[in-house]
């Protein structure tokens, strides 16, 4: 899905979100909300990196990973942050949006880099359990040969049996158990590096009471810290 459709979706979902009948287009679309005070409250603050490259901060990631989670993998998926100051929007979508692709992608890579790592280590297990279960059934043929019926002997030579299958247990969870869930979690990764990102102004909550502004010398309300002040043109 390339970004463009990705952007008229995110668009159609906010439309709902705002004005549909309630929040099951929503949902449907796979809509991640994160709300924030700042853009810089998304990355980590303890990264130097340059922006681009930061690190997502935890909790976020964390967030965004488990929300995404909840959704089909097959319905596509679009992240709007909102924050409560106001900022340059369209600038910021794109920087954090490039910003936060990056940072799956690099998570991407790095599962798929586990994921070679613990093949690897299957493979090497396989062959060391498959050697070492050769030299059990070896060892168990001796005491055939021998012809021993005491009770000791038979239990020696089940006892070999058993820990040589043991041996057989590792890389058979390695190859039947543990790569799958490393793939999921690589596929979901691809999935937030191709994320489309919107950024959002917070409105304001109408049900809290309007802040009180102080009057000037004039008898004219005092602007707002918060607020930039308009000048009069000379």
């Amino acid at each position: 899905m390339s970004h463009t459709t990705a952007d008229r979706e995110l668009g159609e979902s906010e439309a709902s979100r705002r004005h549909g009948p309630g929040n099951e287009a929503v949902a449907d679309r796979g809509l991640v909300e994160v709300r924030l005070r700042e853009l810089s409250q998304l990355f980590d603050s303890l990264d130097p990196s340059p922006f681009r490259e930061k690190d997502l901060e935890p909790n976020v990631e964390q967030y965004i990973v488990d929300s995404v989670k909840e959704h089909s993998a097959r319905t596509p998926s679009a992240l709007v942050i909102f924050l409560s100051r106001s900022t340059d929007c369209a600038d910021d979508a794109r920087v954090a949006g490039d910003a936060i692709r990056i940072h799956f992608k690099r998570r991407s890579s790095v599962v798929r880099r586990q994921l070679r790592q613990l093949l690897r280590r299957g493979v090497i297990s396989l062959g060391i359990g498959v050697a070492f279960l050769a030299v059990i059934f070896l060892a168990i043929q001796v005491l055939d040969r021998m012809r021993l019926e005491n009770s000791w002997v038979i239990l020696l030579r089940e006892s070999l049996l058993i820990v040589g299958w043991v041996a057989m247990w590792r890389p058979l969870e390695i190859f039947l158990y543990d790569w799958w869930p490393i793939v999921g979690e690589q596929r979901l990764y691809d999935r937030l590096s191709a994320i489309p990102v919107r950024i959002v102004p917070s409105q304001p909550d109408l049900n809290q009471p309007a802040p009180r502004q102080d009057a000037g010398a004039s008898g004219a309300p005092a602007p707002l810290e918060s607020e930039p002040t308009v000048g009069s043109n000379s």
